[in-house]
C-alpha cells in the first residue's frame, strides 16, 4: 500500500506560497506558507499535519489495542501538541493528551497499560525519532 501527497511552492521562503494536495484530496489546494508555518496565517504546515497524523494514529492504535484486548472502546480523544525549536528549526517532540470514556471491565491501570502500548506502537509513533509522552484521563 502506498499513500500520496502532493505539494507546490513558488517564491522565497517568506514571500512565497504553496499548496497541498493529498491522495483523497481531503486536502485539495490547501495553501500553506511562511506565515501558517511560523506567524499565524490562514492554511496548514507541515508540523500541524505531522501533529494531525500522530493524534489520528495514535488514537486509532488505542482503539484497536482495546478491541484486540476484548473490550468494546467508547469515546477517545487525543490532542497532540508538536514542539517546534526555532532556533534550531527541529521538532523536539511531542505530547499526546488522551481522554478515554470509561469501559465496562477495564481498569485504570489496564486503560493506561493499552494507551502506553498503543503509543510505542502505533505507525506515525514508530516513524518518528523524537520523544513521545503521554497523559491520560480516563473518565
Amino acid at each position: 500500500m502506498k499513500r500520496t501527497a502532493k505539494a507546490h511552492w513558488n517564491g522565497t521562503l517568506t514571500d512565497g506560497k504553496g499548496e497541498i494536495t493529498t491522495q483523497s484530496t481531503t486536502l485539495n489546494n490547501t495553501q500553506y506558507s511562511f506565515k501558517t508555518r511560523f506567524q499565524d496565517g490562514v492554511g496548514t504546515n507541515p508540523e500541524e499535519l505531522i501533529a494531525a497524523a500522530h493524534a489520528g494514529c495514535f488514537t486509532m492504535a488505542v482503539g484497536a489495542a482495546l478491541s484486540q484486548a476484548g473490550f468494546t472502546p467508547g469515546d477517545l480523544n487525543t490532542e497532540a501538541v508538536l514542539d517546534l525549536d526555532m532556533q534550531a528549526l527541529s521538532i523536539t517532540g511531542i505530547h499526546l493528551s488522551l481522554v478515554g470514556s470509561v469501559i465496562d471491565g477495564v481498569s485504570e491501570d489496564k486503560f493506561k497499560e493499552i494507551a502506553e502500548g498503543a503509543k510505542a506502537n502505533c505507525i506515525i509513533s514508530k516513524a518518528l525519532s523524537v520523544p513521545i509522552t503521554l497523559d491520560i484521563q480516563y473518565k
